[in-house]
């Protein structure tokens, strides 16, 4: 059986690096999208070590800087033929507004553009692959509303706020692309980790960083956390779930908001604008 070429960005810590050594153990050729190459490298070293899988390959995207993105889809496009799955891992949370060299809001770049970007500059790939998309979203979508008149949060900042419609544009992405993309193969999923034990959220400070300490105890491990990614990228017949919400590894319910088509279609279309001087693919529509 070929190699599974699977694609995840955020893998040197917590989730992301559990389910990339999950992965790795059956047998996945592993491309590691991160922001600290040496960091990746030594990261690729542990998951060799351990499982004796030798086709891990670093790849440095800074999801943060739409142009390391776009660069790194166009390494990828160099090398791969095919990409069997995508796994949009990684997130961010801050605790003050800012804002990327592209002048976009942090949270939103971070958990939703450069996704967006990376995703729909590799379609062509993905599309040879038949692949699986996972977005990994969070239950915080449930409090979260869409702020399309003021995504960049210029006339307030929550950074609880911020993470919380972030996480529901993760499903919504994932909804549109099974959407638009079925006929061609393409199964599309998001879902909530589970509240895991990392180094998340340290950052923040004040009301946000007593939640995180008041939780702490009750919290799953990282590897715990990795289950439904690895189970939604490894599992056989999940077609009849495309674009569906996930926890614990069964479909789960999301809010009301989160299954708005209008919506969603909305974010799609101003994600496209927005992104319109990086996204070079005719079939991006």
């Amino acid at each position: 059986m070929a190699l599974k070429t699977t694609i995840i960005t955020g893998a040197t810590s917590g989730i992301g690096q559990e389910t990339a050594l999950a992965l790795a153990k059956q047998g996945h050729a592993l491309y590691l999208l991160v922001r600290n190459t040496p960091k990746g490298e030594r990261l690729k070293q542990e998951i060799t070590d351990k499982t004796g899988n030798k086709e891990i390959f670093v790849v440095r995207c800074d999801l943060t800087d739409l142009e390391s993105v776009r660069e790194a889809a166009d390494e990828l496009t160099q090398k791969l033929f095919a990409i069997n799955t995508l796994i949009n891992n990684a997130g961010g949370i801050f605790e003050e507004r800012e804002l990327n060299k592209n002048g976009f809001e942090m949270t939103l770049v971070t958990n939703h553009l450069g996704h967006f970007l990376l995703t729909t500059s590799l379609m062509p790939l993905l599309q040879k692959g038949q692949a699986r998309i996972i977005n990994v979203s969070s239950e915080a979508h449930k409090q979260a509303k869409p702020q399309f008149d003021d995504l960049q949060w210029e006339q307030s900042y929550s950074a609880m706020k911020a993470y919380g419609m972030s996480k529901l544009f993760n499903i919504y992405f994932a909804q549109s692309l099974a959407e638009k993309y079925a006929a061609n193969g393409i199964l599309a999923f998001s879902l909530h980790p589970g509240v895991v034990k990392t180094g998340f959220g340290a950052n923040l400070k004040g009301f946000g960083r007593i939640l995180l300490l008041v939780a702490r105890p009750f919290m799953i491990t990282p590897e715990q956390g990795a289950e439904t990614s690895v189970f939604l990228a490894t599992s056989p017949r999940l077609d009849q779930y495309n674009g569906a919400y996930f926890k614990k590894k069964k479909k789960a319910a999301t809010s009301a908001i989160a299954t708005d088509t209008e919506s969603r279609n909305k974010l799609w279309a101003i994600s496209e604008k927005l992104l319109s001087r990086y996204l070079v693919w005719p079939d991006v529509k």
